[in-house]
This record gives structure tokens, C-alpha cells and sequence, in this order.
């Protein structure tokens, strides 16, 4: 028997099976809602096999069955929104690397929008960055290749690598410029945090990514820094052009400057993926202003450290709207080796507030200091078949006594202007510092 042909019993099986009453039954015993949309047909079947035997019969040049049905497995999950995707085992592999916060590349995290591949995100200090590429650049080729119209996954796998071997990229700025680039591959350490001292006893953290160490890093060096004896007077987190990384770091350092109440809320179909994270008593630096710097990189896990922060007072969300990426991907195991990543839940604020596509509204909106807006740059919302927006508006802020804080507002921008953190966006009329109010904070839906 064929390739082919087992396919097609299989996946008869698989269609006559998920029709049964014993598979609902077994369904909702695991908390899942069994579909309500029509099942497959044989016909439906036949269709399928019926262009599986087209294109690997007629195609201009010959292609294996097993290329054809990892291409279908591809198509099925990337149709679904942009972050779903099948993992081959190397893909997966180096996965479960970068979460652990190493990789071997050049840094650089990518997207798609419009059919070209976009950089999303730049790790600090690595190969991209010391040669100048930008979020919002658009990689046209790799190694004389070009990229435009495939498939992420596969421009992803071309740029990873071996370590101290030579890439060479071709690189397109918002502005138009074009540039040849030779970048030597090495292995990535995801930066967890850095830290530096401001004016006044201000102390800044540049968080790049969440992996499994972040939040364990940052108490550390807290401890250090309370060890040394220098009063800390407040405390900026620098979360621009930080695109997420594992959810459970954010959510363990928004426990750490929260005594109580709802941090995050996941909501999926299944009940396995309804999941409600809540804060512990205890704040490492009780009556400290916390100031989280946002843009329009901030995606995922950070907006909902800062969403978190901020429902609660005890963060001042200072920046740009933030990129709007609320939704939670599950990396499921295949028997094959490799993976799926789908996506299975959605993200909600201890407000209510929905993340996806709306993003989160600072307090008060400034411009970037040292990381420039570009207008290559997207958004959720722009990217096809994002997930849509589910309507949940939110409701009052949640404000706990034991959380919230008052902020000096005139204080803060100032110090964070002589860092060169940020640029005051002012009304060109009062000569006022922009803010967005509670009743303003009304995000736009995707």
C-alpha cells in the first residue's frame, strides 16, 4: 500500500471516527466541545487525494509524497491565523532551545505581511544588530535567493544554522534603501535583562524576550542591587521591541510588584485552556513607581505584563500602542519528532481588556527615544488572517488599594528625557504632554 492510498484510509478513518457518539462522548469528558460544523465527507476525501495524485503525477518537476503531505500539514495551520505553523523536528528542536533563552542564528525575529518577510525584532547585540538591521526591514533575499511569497517557516530555516557559517542577506529599509549583508551565524544567549542606573536613583531593565529564566533573573538582580545598600527611587522596565517569549517569566514578574488579584486570563475553546493567573501576597519593591517603556514591537507576554501593571496602578504604561498579539500558541508533540504550534486561547487583562489586535494604550503617549518608529512597521492587525478581535471592551480598571501607587508624573518624563529613553509627543496647541485617560482608553479593534 502507498503512501497515497494509506493516507486516504486514514483519513477516511479519521472522518468516520469523529462522527461517532463515543468520540463526542469522549470529547466532553476532557473538557473539549466537540464541533458543530459539518464533517468530512468521502467526497471531501476523495477531493483531497484526488489533487494529492495530481500534483505528485503532473507537477513540473518530481516531488516525493512525503514533500506533498508536509506541504498540506504546512497549508492546514497557516490558513488558520499567522502564528499557527508545523514545526519540523529540527524546527522543534530548536524551539524548545530558544525558550531555554540560546539558539544558533543571527537574531533576528521574523513575521510576514503582504507576501514579504518582515524583521520583527532584533536581539541586542547579536549579528543583526551590529550590522544594522532594523524591526520593519524587509529581508528580499537570502544567499542570492529571493524570499518574497514563501513560506515563513522556510525563510526562518534559512536563516538559522550551524554556528561560524556566512549568510549573506539582502536587506530593504522602510526608506527604500537596499543592502548586501554577509552575517557569520553564532550561538544566540537571549539576553534575559540589562541594567543600568539613571538620574536620581532611577534604575532601568531592558527586558529583550521572556524565556524560563527572565523572571528568576530580574529578582536576582533586584536582591543585588538592594544588597549594595543604593536606595532604589524607581524603577523603569524597558519593554519596547520586545516580541514575547514564554508567558509564565511575565506573568511571575507581574507578581512580583503585585499584592494581589487577577494578573492574566486565558480564554480557548476547550476548558484546559481557560486559565486564570493570579498574584501572591508580596511586592519586591513595595511603594516603588514602576514605569514600563512600550512601542510598537511590545507583542504578547509583554503586553500582558504591562496590561497587568497598569489595571492595576502599579505600572505607568509610557510609549506607543503596543503591537496587539493576544493570543496564546500551545506547542503540541507529533510522533514524528517534530510539532505543532497552534494557536488555543486568547489573552485578557485583569480589566477584561482583549489584547488581540486592539494592543495596549499607554498612559502617556510619547515618542521613541532610542528605538525609531518605522513605517515598515506592522501590527497584528495588519497581518492576514490575524485572529479577529472578540468585542470584549472591559470594564472599570482594577484597582486594588494594596497595588496601587501615585506616580510624579513630571518627574518621571523628565528623567526618562534625559536618559534619551524617550521624545514627549506635545499638543501643538497647549504645549501639553499627550495622555490617554481612562475614559480614552478605548483601543481600536483589528
Amino acid at each position: 500500500m502507498n503512501l497515497l492510498t494509506r493516507l486516504a484510509a486514514l483519513a477516511l478513518c479519521a472522518a468516520l471516527l469523529s462522527a461517532t457518539p463515543e468520540v463526542a462522548m469522549a470529547q466532553a469528558e476532557a473538557g473539549q466541545t466537540p464541533t458543530s460544523k459539518a464533517q468530512l465527507t468521502l467526497d471531501d476525501l476523495r477531493t483531497f487525494t484526488d489533487v494529492f495524485n495530481q500534483a505528485r503525477r503532473n507537477y513540473v518537476d518530481e516531488v516525493d509524497d512525503h514533500t506533498l503531505l508536509e506541504a498540506a500539514m504546512r497549508g492546514m495551520l497557516t490558513e488558520l491565523d499567522p502564528h499557527s505553523e508545523y514545526l519540523p523536528p529540527k524546527r522543534y528542536d530548536d524551539l524548545g532551545d530558544a525558550s531555554k533563552g540560546r539558539y544558533s542564528g543571527v537574531g533576528v525575529s521574523l513575521t510576514t505581511w503582504d507576501g514579504r518577510i518582515l524583521v520583527d525584532a532584533v536581539i541586542d547585540g547579536s549579528p543583526a544588530d551590529e550590522a544594522g538591521i532594523n524591526p520593519g526591514d524587509t529581508i528580499v533575499g537570502i544567499d542570492d535567493k529571493p524570499v518574497k511569497g514563501r513560506l515563513l517557516i522556510d525563510a526562518i530555516d534559512d536563516m538559522d544554522g550551524e554556528p561560524n557559517t556566512e549568510i549573506k542577506l539582502t536587506v530593504l529599509n522602510p526608506a527604500g534603501e537596499e543592502r548586501q549583508l554577509r552575517l557569520m551565524r553564532e550561538y544566540i544567549l537571549i539576553p534575559t535583562l540589562s541594567f543600568e542606573w539613571l538620574d536620581r536613583s532611577w534604575g532601568h531593565f531592558r527586558i529583550s524576550q521572556f524565556h524560563s529564566e527572565s523572571a528568576r533573573h530580574l529578582r536576582e538582580a533586584l536582591d543585588s542591587i538592594d544588597a549594595e545598600g543604593t536606595p532604589l527611587r524607581g524603577l523603569v522596565i524597558d519593554l519596547r521591541d520586545n516580541p514575547g517569549g514564554v508567558l509564565q517569566p511575565a506573568v511571575d514578574i507581574a507578581d512580583g510588584f503585585l499584592e494581589e488579584g487577577r494578573i492574566v486570563t486565558t480564554r480557548g475553546r476547550n476548558d484546559a485552556m481557560t486559565l486564570a493567573f493570579d498574584a501572591t501576597p508580596g511586592d519586591w519593591l513595595p511603594g516603588v513607581p514602576v514605569v514600563l517603556l512600550v512601542d510598537r514591537g511590545t507583542a504578547s507576554a509583554s503586553e500582558v505584563l504591562a496590561g497587568a501593571l497598569q489595571d492595576h496602578g502599579r505600572g505607568l504604561v509610557v510609549g506607543e500602542r503596543t503591537f496587539g498579539k493576544g493570543s496564546v500558541q500551545s506547542v503540541l508533540p507529533l510522533r514524528n519528532g517534530g510539532g505543532i504550534k497552534l494557536t488555543t486561547a486568547r489573552y485578557y487583562t485583569p480589566a477584561g481588556r482583549s489584547i488581540q489586535a486592539r494592543g495596549i494604550l499607554p498612559d502617556l503617549e510619547v515618542n521613541s527615544g532610542t528605538v525609531t518608529a518605522q513605517d515598515g512597521r506592522v501590527r497584528e492587525a495588519d497581518l492576514e488572517r490575524h485572529l479577529v478581535d472578540t468585542g470584549v471592551a472591559g470594564g472599570e480598571r482594577v484597582v486594588s488599594p494594596a497595588n496601587k501607587i501615585d506616580f510624579a508624573v513630571d518627574e518621571i518624563l523628565s528623567i526618562l528625557e534625559e536618559a534619551g529613553l524617550i521624545g514627549v509627543k506635545t499638543d501643538t496647541d497647549t504645549g501639553e504632554v499627550s495622555s490617554t485617560s481612562d475614559s480614552d482608553r478605548k483601543p481600536e479593534t483589528g
